[in-house]
């Protein structure tokens, strides 16, 4: 069951063309890229690097805001190593994803904690839950 929304924050508006070799633009023009296959040697990005950007930084800030939450001071040079893999099961395409927590300082059980609580928090999490295999470690 999905969660009703009170209050939309923000809209992300993109425009793109021609898909995976193609390009895709915000509306606001801050974001203009190139896209590519993936392992393929042309320009630009693909989508599974964009997704594990996005998905790495929001993790963040869920973990910011977990710390608050049990007291922990989220250290300088909090990092999250996203990779985000394009499967296939016969003719089906999937993804799975793995996030690797690293906070300088905090020992491993208390960065596992605040790690499990930002899954619970973070809308990427929330949007993969029960869709995709995700494995989430602090290092």
């Amino acid at each position: 069951m999905n969660t009703p929304i009170d209050k939309v924050l923000y809209t992300g508006r993109t425009h793109t063309l021609s898909g995976r070799d193609g390009s895709s633009r915000s509306d606001d023009g801050r974001l203009d890229i190139k896209l590519s296959r993936p392992g393929s040697t042309g320009a630009g990005t693909n989508p599974e690097q964009l997704f594990a950007a996005g998905w790495s930084a929001c993790f963040l800030g869920a973990m910011g805001r977990a710390a608050q939450k049990m007291n922990v001071a989220m250290p300088q040079g909090a990092s999250v190593d996203a990779e985000v893999d394009l499967a296939s099961a016969g003719d089906q395409f999937l993804l799975q994803a793995r996030l690797k927590v690293n906070l300088p300082g905090v020992d491993t059980a208390t960065a596992q904690a605040l790690a499990d609580a930002a899954h619970q928090i973070c809308p990427y999490s929330k949007a993969t839950r029960g869709n995709i295999d995700v494995t989430i470690v602090a290092a």
